[in-house]
């Protein structure tokens, strides 16, 4: 093939992709509105995660959030909750950065789901806006610590454990023999701390007094609607009205894109493996604090 034959492939080569590039840009413009500012804005999307199932630790979602805080693509973040809660430590660790995200200066709109209940409220708390459905089950707003008491078992089949200990409370929450009231009076002291924190970001964030915060903060589940009425949540709405208000809270026109963090494989294995754990043994065998609804 000559010279002059490659140059003329490479000069209609050229001109197609022009012609195909302006084309797709003019197909673009029609279906976002045809103005400049759409195209200068066509890659601004809603950053968006999920929280689901029961929260035992804090890695992955605070990586992904990190992810799309960084990302110039990303102009507000959409977190959709679906969990029963889960640990007091993750839980408080991913309302952290939430809250930080958002002070930061981005939009940040959580979507309820069926269930956005204790810890699953807990990191819904510091959202710019919460959107609930009218008959999604959030609240339950307290803490709780539990662990099986296997010493009559033990008894009867004639199984004993000996304990040496430092001092006193070293062996508190074993399983292996009863409670006695100080453990009682000393754990009871820890959750009722728990707790005063939890109630005390619910007030701060929702802008509402502690003393009527206690008045349902109870552990009691409610409804959406009835969250509504006493200022848990913003308004009513699904995942659709919830994508649409964060679009509008980020002047974004038209159906908005929604950029997702990549997964990494490591972090699905360990929630498969958390997640199936503390399904089954809901976390017996050592006590520590939950914000969970069951």
């Amino acid at each position: 093939m000559s010279r002059k034959t490659i140059t003329v492939l490479v000069v209609v080569a050229a001109v197609l992709f022009t012609v195909m590039a302006g084309l797709s840009l003019a197909f673009f413009a029609a279906s976002s509105g045809s103005d400049a500012s759409s195209l200068r804005t066509w890659n601004k999307g809603l950053g968006y995660i999920e929280i689901k199932g029961t929260i035992v630790d804090a890695t992955e979602t605070v990586r992904q959030l990190k992810s799309l805080e960084h990302n110039p693509m990303v102009k507000g973040i959409l977190i959709r909750v679906d969990s029963p809660g889960g640990v007091v430590t993750p839980s408080h660790e991913i309302y952290e950065e939430i809250r930080r995200i958002r002070d930061g200066g981005t939009p940040i709109i959580v979507s309820m789901g069926t269930l956005a209940a204790s810890g699953g409220y807990y990191v819904s708390a510091p959202a710019s806006l919460i959107v609930a459905n009218p008959q999604t089950l959030t609240g339950s707003i307290g803490v709780i610590m539990e662990f099986p008491v296997l010493k009559g078992v033990m008894d009867k089949i004639g199984v004993k454990v000996e304990v040496v200990k430092s001092r006193v409370h070293k062996d508190i929450g074993s399983p292996f023999r009863d409670m006695t009231d100080t453990d009682r009076e000393l754990l009871q002291s820890v959750v009722t701390d728990a707790y005063d924190q939890f109630v005390s970001i619910v007030s701060t964030e929702r802008h509402i007094p502690e003393d009527s915060v206690r008045a349902f903060a109870d552990g009691r589940i409610m409804t959406g609607r009835q969250a509504l009425a006493l200022g848990l949540v913003d308004t009513l709405g699904t995942f659709e009205d919830a994508k649409r208000i964060a679009a509008s809270l980020c002047d974004i026109k038209g159906e908005p894109r929604l950029v997702r963090p990549s997964r990494r494989l490591n972090s699905l294995l360990r929630d498969l493996v958390e997640g199936s754990t503390e399904g089954l043994f809901g976390g017996f065998g050592f006590p520590r604090l939950r914000y969970i609804f069951y």
